[in-house]
Parts: structure tokens; C-alpha cells; sequence
């Protein structure tokens, strides 16, 4: 059995510099914003030489191309979860009647965003940073069911076994939580 030898400080350097430019055009059409794109590739990058940089050179290919989908899957996430939490919000201080589909505002939110002013723009920047600050401000318990629902995606069943209670708790910790935030932000005068 052949050893493969551990790839030194200047060939990892090496092997980094042979694929940003490819990680960053992968990057850029994925996200279609070059700032974010090359926050994603620096994130990729730093993750390998921290956590892969013992690995043999040959599998460095392949180990960089699985981080960096998995940070542009990270960044995608973020950015549906910033949706999720004003469409969730806006779920509960809406009229009882009126049934929507959370996914299609979601994706019209998406798709949107490039074209709206950056008036609106700088309003949907102040909501999510007023939505963040409030989530910090909830109680251990809930603020853990919330996000944990809406930020991680996980389903009832593995948010009641991560937080070792019954999935009745679990619901109830993130209705609790939906409706102090949406009270913390009508109190604020802000309306979703």
C-alpha cells in the first residue's frame, strides 16, 4: 500500500491559486454577485487549508469542490431564512383568511430583490436586522426551538431530540417565539 505524501505549505498555496479562478466563476453563477462570491470562495479556501490541509494532494480536488457547494449552499440557506422569517412573521399578523403559499413568496422575494430601489432595499436591510435583534432577545428555549425549525430546517421530530424535550414543547417553544416577534415588531411599527 503506497502512502500518499502530505502536500507542503507552498504546494497547498499552490493548489489554492490553480482553482480561484474557476471556484470564483462557479461561485459568481451560482449567486450572481460578485462580492458574494468571493466571500464564498474565501470561506471555501480558509475551511480546506484549516480542516483538509493534512490530507495528500490528490485529494484536495475533489475535498475543495464539496466545501464549496456546500458554502454556496450555506449562503442560499441564509438568504431563505432571512425570507422565511418575514414571510413566517407576516404569516401571523395577517387576516386569518387569507391562505398563501410561504415558498412562492419566498421565490417572488428572490427574484425581486435585484429590481427594487434601494429605498425598499435599505427597508428590507432594517426589518432583517430589527427581525435578528428581537430573536436574540427571546428566551434560551425558544429562541433554540426557532431557530433551530427555521434557521437549521430541521422537522419537529430532530429539534425535540437535539433539544432532548417532547415535540409538543417544540411547538410550543416556536409558536411562542413566532408571536413575540411579531408583536416585538407591530410594536416597532413594523408591518410584514
Amino acid at each position: 500500500m503506497r502512502i500518499s505524501p502530505l502536500p507542503s505549505r507552498l504546494e497547498l498555496s499552490d493548489f489554492l491559486a490553480s482553482v480561484e479562478k474557476r471556484a470564483f466563476k462557479q461561485a459568481l453563477f451560482a449567486v450572481r454577485n460578485e462580492e458574494s462570491a468571493l466571500d464564498i470562495v474565501q470561506d471555501a479556501m480558509m475551511k480546506l487549508a484549516e480542516k483538509y490541509g493534512d490530507k495528500p494532494l490528490e485529494e484536495l480536488p475533489m475535498l475543495f469542490q464539496r466545501i464549496l457547494q456546500n458554502v454556496i449552499r450555506d449562503f442560499y440557506r441564509r438568504q431563505k431564512v432571512r425570507s422565511m422569517w418575514t414571510t413566517l412573521l407576516s404569516a401571523f399578523s395577517g387576516p386569518e383568511e387569507d391562505e398563501h403559499d410561504p415558498l412562492e413568496v419566498i421565490e417572488s422575494a428572490d427574484s425581486d430583490y435585484k429590481s427594487e430601489s434601494p429605498h425598499a432595499q435599505l427597508e428590507q436591510q432594517q426589518t432583517l436586522t430589527a427581525i435578528e435583534t428581537e430573536i436574540e432577545k427571546l428566551p434560551p428555549r425558544q429562541r433554540e426551538a426557532f431557530l433551530m425549525r427555521y434557521w437549521e430546517e430541521m422537522d419537529i421530530a430532530e429539534t425535540a431530540v437535539a433539544m432532548g424535550c417532547s415535540e409538543g414543547s417544540v411547538k410550543t417553544h416556536c409558536s411562542r417565539a413566532t408571536h413575540t416577534l411579531a408583536a416585538a415588531l407591530a410594536a416597532k411599527g413594523i408591518t410584514l
